[in-house]
């Protein structure tokens, strides 16, 4: 019998397995899942690399109690490791993501030749509006010239309509990630997710300022009420809003960990397939011209050598934003409008509205 979205599924599938990771004969391919995962597009693509002459893997276990290092105690952990360190290509289909726990950076650790992927609960459709939407080139000219600026930047200012405005420092030791699609050879930090944004992680004790979030993870879509974080050096000092600000201090307080209060990370998102916000994470921390900031667990391969170890991680979304490097404006309201970079961006929203 005929599975829904059948025909999407094989053409996003082929799409990733043989020009995004350019999947080479004989190569091992584990796809990684659990009870709450969609295991129709895992066979997918699974069938799309067995099709790529690879060697597909499925390992599926029980759905954790938690994601990260929070799922450790339900995982089976050693068999997982000694499999992932054997594969060539991993991608993770969990629903409870296991990204920043031991298995995941033991392995992203010794298996220097892995390329990795986290997919997350990404539907059918999310997965074709991320990757079918996205020219892979021109997406690795924008954001490899957004990487050229921030390395040679000091400071980064974000605003927003709502009334965010936050600013923080950048530490050239920090890793900046970019993901355009280009999953063909192993990155030098390991990690991969779906195309759309580049990475930052902010130097410690360095943001100060308001963010009013329009979706956080624990409590959805916060564009009808506010939900704002007052932040200083580097750490939510204050939860300010309505009951889903009340419900986000409680989340944060009932770990028990102060690292859980600490900026993680902030993605520049310009995924041309994502113009509005959808209610799912995996999709809308994507978002063209909006920023994803996550806090808690921090990876040593993003911030070597000890990165900023928490009992889990958590993101929030903004859409619209206006976004400095420096004294240098590059978006403003949520489009590109660095004289440089607006030619490339124009480009890649044209490319989308013409899939």
């Amino acid at each position: 019998m005929a599975k829904t979205k059948d025909f999407e599924l094989a053409l996003v599938a082929k799409k990733m397995m043989e020009d995004l990771f350019n999947v080479k004969k004989g190569e091992t391919v584990v796809l990684t899942a659990d009870t709450g995962t969609d295991m129709d597009i895992v066979e997918g693509f699974a069938k799309a690399a067995y099709a790529a002459g690879a060697k597909p893997m499925v390992i599926r276990v029980a759905q954790p109690r938690g994601e990260g290092q929070e799922a450790m105690p339900d995982l089976p952990s050693k068999a997982m490791t000694g499999a992932l360190l054997g594969a060539d290509v991993w991608i993770e289909f969990n629903s409870k993501f296991i990204l920043y726990s031991d298995i995941w950076e033991t392995t992203l650790k010794e298996n220097k030749n892995l390329r990795y992927l986290i997919v997350y609960d990404a539907t059918i459709d999310q997965l074709s509006q991320i990757v079918n939407k996205v020219d892979v080139n021109l997406m690795g000219n924008l954001l490899g010239k957004i990487n050229v600026m921030l390395k040679k930047a000091s400071t980064i200012r974000v605003t927003s309509e709502r009334g965010t405005d936050f600013t923080f420092e950048l530490d050239p030791k920090h890793n900046i990630d970019l993901d355009d699609g280009n999953y063909h050879t192993a990155k030098e930090n390991g990690f991969g997710t779906l195309p759309g944004y580049i990475n930052i992680c902010p130097k410690f004790d360095t943001m100060e300022g308001s963010i009013i979030f329009d979706e956080l993870m624990e409590v959805g879509m916060l564009t009808d009420t506010h939900c704002e974080f007052k932040m200083k050096k580097g750490k939510i000092v204050d939860f300010i809003g309505g009951e889903k600000a009340q419900v986000m201090k409680v989340f944060v307080e009932g770990f028990e960990d102060e690292n859980m209060f600490k900026i993680s990370h902030m993605m520049i998102s310009l995924n041309p397939g994502v113009r509005k916000l959808t209610g799912s994470v995996v999709i809308d921390e994507r978002i063209y011209g909006g920023i994803d900031l996550g806090f808690g667990h921090t990876s040593p391969i993003d911030v070597p050598p000890l990165g900023q170890l928490a009992k889990s991680h958590f993101d929030g979304m903004l859409e619209k934003t206006s976004i400095w490097i420096d004294d240098i404006q590059i978006t403003e309201t949520g489009m590109v409008i660095h004289p440089e970079l607006a030619p490339l961006a124009d480009a890649l929203l044209e490319y989308a509205d013409n899939q």
